[in-house]
């Protein structure tokens, strides 16, 4: 008998991968979270029936969401991070000695205890000193703060269920006044294919545009994401994603990725027609 995960895209498209056992499953009190094992993507998790990591291709995200804006700011000390109980972006971030502190913000500790279990090698860092972890929502921690974070990455979940409060106008507004005056927010911004991934990421991003001066759109290609057309969004104060860029600073520090390079950061902003219109004129 054959066995395969399936995930709705959209109302009429499926993306299925074969698995060869279920390995873990519970409904928490916030979703519910699966982990199968799979021969071409090694182990995934699914929250809600959407998939957030395999062990192939999880390194695209990682390296996007973490890498582009610390290319971008490199006095970067205080890192606030909202979601990521997979641990795979703290473990880039842990790569950065610069880094003095990081603030994890995960509302379901389940998911953080379940991928200690099954993904070892993405959580390697949840025990770094530097790292303080807190199991509330993040809308609300980020309430408190001002002035405190030199970066902030919101590593959410889609915008519905326990992810939906971070994609709110007051949310964005909260982060703004969280960072400093160099501060930067990067966060995931939803695939531009499908019609209700589309709208999703438009609204995002004019949440975002308008509470921050610098506002721009990245891409990646994740082959488990939606259509493997993943976005990211970068907002800042002052800072620019591309004018500045500091290559030689980043690639003196000798850090060794497997997606992400400096050239790259530069092509990634160059979006498709069809997604720089949505971007300009909504849906």
């Amino acid at each position: 008998m054959e066995l395969w995960f399936t995930e709705n895209h959209s109302s009429s498209v499926r993306f299925s991968i074969k698995v060869d056992k279920q390995l873990y499953s519970e409904q928490s009190e916030y979703q519910r979270i699966d982990v199968f094992r799979s021969e071409e993507f090694g182990r995934l998790l699914a929250l809600d029936g959407y998939v957030m990591i395999t062990q192939k291709d999880e390194f695209i995200y990682h390296d996007m969401i973490v890498h582009v804006p610390m290319a971008v700011k490199k006095d970067v000390k205080n890192v606030l991070v909202i979601g990521a109980g997979d641990g795979g972006t703290i473990r880039e971030l842990c790569r950065y000695d610069s880094i003095e502190h990081i603030d994890l913000v995960e509302i379901d500790e389940k998911v953080v205890r379940v991928c200690e279990k099954y993904f070892p090698e993405m959580t390697v860092s949840m025990n770094d000193k530097r790292v303080s972890a807190h199991f509330t929502d993040g809308l609300r921690f980020v309430r408190r703060k001002q002035g405190e974070y030199d970066l902030i990455i919101v590593d959410s979940t889609d915008p519905f269920g326990p992810g939906e409060g971070l994609f709110t106008p007051e949310f964005y507004g909260n982060c703004y006044n969280a960072l400093t005056e160099t501060g930067i927010l990067v966060n995931q911004h939803e695939s531009p294919f499908y019609e209700n991934d589309a709208k999703a990421m438009c609204r995002a991003h004019e949440r975002i545009k308008a509470v921050f001066p610098v506002c721009a759109v990245y891409q990646a290609h994740i082959p488990t994401y939606a259509s493997g057309h993943w976005l990211f969004g970068f907002a800042g104060k002052t800072l620019h994603p591309i004018k500045d860029l500091d290559e030689e600073y980043w690639n003196s520090l000798g850090i060794k990725t497997r997606y992400y390079n400096t050239e790259l950061h530069k092509g990634c902003f160059a979006l498709p027609n069809y997604v720089k219109e949505m971007l300009e004129n909504g849906m």
